[in-house]
């Protein structure tokens, strides 16, 4: 009987770690779902940025939420049908991001610092098309603020 349940036990743990993996690999895309969004790239200055693209309500309201870190060069743009003064919190966003709020001509019209798990809004001060989040610090750090332009946003 020994034998048996020896034998079992070690069937199970040749099991169980494949399962597990695959049961977080599930966990983190439900709490992600943006992972397989669109990417394209983007340039500011000499710069390029791989961005996920939100282009609808639904991957719009999800944006980067429940998220633990992001690579360096990467990001989410959020492009809206309309300009318009969009606002942005952070509610259920693990990681502190800077977002420029981008003119139809492609022209950052401000840059705002959001702070982690907080509902305070960030605004575009004119109307815009496009919101680009990237990591905190990310334009200040390459010396981007109003007028600087991003290149390859798309409609």
């Amino acid at each position: 009987m020994l034998s048996i349940l020896s034998r079992l036990g070690r069937y199970f743990r040749v099991i169980a770690l494949p399962i597990s993996a695959l049961l977080a690999m599930a966990a983190a895309q439900a709490e992600s779902p943006q992972l397989n969004l669109k990417r394209i790239e983007l340039s500011a200055g000499m710069h390029r940025i791989v961005a996920q693209v939100a282009a609808d309500n639904d991957t719009r309201a999800i944006g980067l939420m429940h998220r633990r870190e992001m690579p360096i060069n990467e990001g989410m743009l959020f492009i809206f049908e309309q300009p318009d003064r969009y606002c942005f919190w952070m509610k259920n966003t693990l990681i502190p991001l800077s977002a420029a709020f981008i003119d139809d001509a492609g022209a950052v019209v401000n840059v705002a610092d959001m702070t982690p798990q907080s509902t305070q809004t960030h605004c575009a001060e004119k109307p815009v098309r496009y919101v680009l989040e990237m990591n905190a610090g990310w334009f200040a750090k390459r010396g981007f603020g109003t007028g600087t332009r991003i290149g390859g946003l798309v409609r």
